[in-house]
Parts: C-alpha cells; sequence; structure tokens
C-alpha cells in the first residue's frame, strides 16, 4: 500500500512540473505578443523575396547621401544592358541631387521610397512615422513625376506599428533576402561572392549606391555576368511581386546597419 501512494506522489509530482511548465509557456507568448503579431499573416508583412520557380531576381539599391557612386553605378546598369533594377531614395537626397535622379527616371530604372530622415521609424511615435513617410512620399512624387507604392524604411527597421501605416497609406514594405554587405567595403569578391553564392528565384538583393559603399560599383559587373551565367533574369521588384504570391518569411526586425 505505501508502494502505491509513493507511485502516484510521483506522478503527481510529475504533473505538477508540467502544468508549471505550460503555464510559464503561456507567459512568455502573452509577454511577447507584441513581437509575435508583427509577423501574423493577418496583418501587413514586410516583403523579403517571392516564392517563384522561375529564374528571376530583383538587384535593388539603396542611395541616402553623396553624389559619387550612383552614376557610375547607373552607367554600368546601361551598359550591361539591365533595363530592370529598383532604387530606394531618401527624399532629402532625392532634393539634393535631382539631375541624378532623372537619370534613373530617364533610364527606366524603378523607383521606391527609402523615407525621408534615415532613423529607425520603429522609435518615432504613430504621428511621426505618418509624418517621415508622406514627407518622403510627395518629394519624391515631385522630383520623379510619379508616386513610389514601395518603401524600403531607413535601417530595413520597422515594427508592426510601421507597417500598419505604410499599409494604409497604400505602400508594400520591401526588405532583402540576400545582403550584399557592400556598405563594409570588405573586398570586391567578397560581395560578389556574397551576392551570386545566395541568389536564388524570386530573390531580393540589397546593394547600396551611396558614397560610403566604395566597391559596389566594382563589384557590379561581376555580379551581372555571374548571374546571367547561372540563367537569371532581372526585374524589377515590382515585376517580381507579379509572379506568384508574397513570400513573408518570419524573421526578425532587421537591423543590419543600412546605410
Amino acid at each position: 500500500m505505501n508502494f502505491f501512494y509513493v507511485m502516484n506522489g510521483t506522478r503527481l509530482k510529475r504533473f505538477l512540473i508540467i502544468g508549471i511548465a505550460v503555464l510559464f509557456a503561456i507567459g512568455i507568448v502573452y509577454t511577447e505578443s507584441d513581437n509575435i503579431t508583427v509577423f501574423s499573416q493577418s496583418e501587413p508583412a514586410a516583403i523579403y523575396s517571392v516564392e517563384t520557380d522561375k529564374k528571376v531576381i530583383a538587384l535593388t539599391f539603396d542611395i541616402s547621401w553623396g553624389s559619387k557612386r550612383a552614376e557610375p553605378i547607373l552607367n554600368i546598369l546601361q551598359e550591361k544592358g539591365v533595363q530592370n533594377a529598383t532604387f530606394f531614395l531618401s527624399s532629402p537626397w532625392s532634393q539634393q541631387h535631382p539631375e541624378i535622379v532623372q537619370k534613373i527616371v530617364k533610364g527606366g530604372w524603378e523607383i521606391g521610397s527609402h523615407g525621408h530622415k534615415h532613423v529607425n521609424y520603429s522609435k518615432l511615435s504613430e504621428e511621426e512615422i505618418k509624418k517621415q513617410i508622406e514627407t518622403a512620399h510627395g518629394i519624391l512624387q515631385q522630383v520623379t513625376g510619379k508616386a513610389p507604392t514601395l518603401i524600403r524604411l531607413p535601417n530595413g527597421d520597422f515594427d508592426k506599428r510601421v507597417l500598419r501605416i505604410a499599409n494604409e497609406l497604400n505602400y508594400k514594405v520591401i526588405q532583402w533576402d540576400t545582403d550584399s554587405l557592400d556598405w563594409m567595403n570588405k573586398g570586391v569578391d567578397n560581395i560578389v561572392n556574397r551576392v551570386v553564392t545566395k541568389a536564388h528565384p524570386g530573390d531580393i538583393v540589397l546593394l547600396h549606391a551611396s558614397d560610403t559603399c566604395e566597391q559596389t560599383h566594382l563589384a557590379l559587373p561581376k555580379i551581372i555576368d555571374q548571374l546571367r551565367e547561372k540563367g537569371y533574369e532581372f526585374v524589377t521588384v515590382s515585376q517580381l511581386l507579379q509572379q506568384t504570391d508574397i513570400d513573408h518569411k518570419e524573421a526578425d526586425r532587421a537591423t543590419n546597419g543600412v546605410i
């Protein structure tokens, strides 16, 4: 009889431990719910890539300052016959360099917004988030003659409020699946290898045309040639989104030191 009670006591202890663990897990889910819902399929989400079997890839370039790197990159795209690429322009830069913006427009490349102030929007109030996106929208529309519908947020930083507000303003938030890390200036071959080895159908590649990225224009011809050798066709982000349903990859909010 004593053995019977010992066994039941052990089982009771086991069930008690399991119960505590379950309650603890529920508590974590509850307290972290704000982070989880950022990627809820019922809410707006950032776009990292597109699910497709076609060998299409989108080269994207962020520009927030400087005048030395953008034009060489435009020249390379033109020389290589890459008519489809997407440039995310900050509005202050666009105001300061309208002549370069017009070269992008005349070249037929796609233009998206890179916001106004180059700060982390997740740290701003909702009113300020809206103001930043709308300010950039007005300036870019004036400079380019066309209203942008895509936005890459400064530093790739966002939270669920930013996603919601961008969606309410009729923007799609565009991230990337392959980061060239060109802003680190680790060498031309390093940039080329990162892009070419990580590239996949439906990929969005992050590159920069700001002056701090000193090697992007040197790496770009090799990137274009090697991706073509692999059978890839270059498309704009908008063209990529037309391929198939968007693949919302669940990932932590990006803070990759984007320039």
